[in-house]
């Protein structure tokens, strides 16, 4: 088996995104600042715990080429990405003090962690690769329209980039490793976490949209 078959899994969850009205308005520009500003604060928040799971995936990795990847992944996701939250912060003039994760982003991380440090390796690898594999095809997808708002366009430009494309295929490469000898109930094991983190992918959009908060 292969990661193909992770993206089967999740293929629909990705249609649905590519039509939630968050992603429709990165893409035509009518998405509302303040959604876009929820968003980004949650994502910067996020990112930290990716970056742990990422590592958890390096430590495990099945051989020396995948713990390089993911420990320069890790790394990267503290790094660049961050750089391109606090540049879109400043954009839109929010201060991230005191934010506090979502229930859909806590929900998120606290499954990437789970399946990265008490899963076996095949299940955590299929938890994370998601985030990679979805953000590359809706990079890819809003580019070929472009965006007339300069905030998502710098967005956009991130995910369709050469170098998110390359650390997008390094994780589905690892995937195919992970999966190859796989059948019966690991291998449904394994796309029943891909599809959970893809799930949590599109209610991470939707909580931003909704403008998503906790109760008393």
């Amino acid at each position: 088996m292969s990661a193909a078959a992770v993206w089967d899994e999740i293929a629909p969850i990705h249609g649905a995104i590519l039509e939630h009205p968050f992603v429709r308005g990165l893409g035509d520009g009518s998405l509302p600042a303040d959604a876009f500003g929820r968003y980004v604060v949650q994502d910067a928040l996020f990112l930290a715990d990716y970056a742990r799971a990422l590592a958890l995936c390096g430590a495990r990795a099945q051989d020396a080429d995948a713990l390089r990847m993911f420990c320069r992944h890790a790394a990267d996701a503290i790094e660049v990405e961050r750089d391109l939250h606090e540049r879109l912060m400043g954009r839109l003039d929010i201060d991230p003090a005191g934010a506090e994760p979502s229930p859909a982003c806590l929900g998120y991380s606290s499954f990437l962690l789970q399946a990265s440090a008490l899963r076996e390796r095949h299940e955590a690898i299929a938890a994370i690769l998601p985030c990679y594999w979805i953000y590359r095809e809706v990079g890819a997808a809003l580019a070929a329209g472009g965006s007339p708002d300069p905030r998502y366009a710098a967005w956009i430009a991130t995910y369709d980039g050469d170098e998110f494309a390359a650390a997008a295929q390094g994780a589905i490469d690892a995937a195919d490793r992970a999966l190859r000898d796989l059948s019966g109930a690991a291998l449904a094991s394994a796309l029943r976490h891909a599809r959970i983190a893809a799930r949590y992918e599109w209610m991470f959009w939707d909580s931003a949209w909704r403008g998503e908060a906790w109760g008393p």
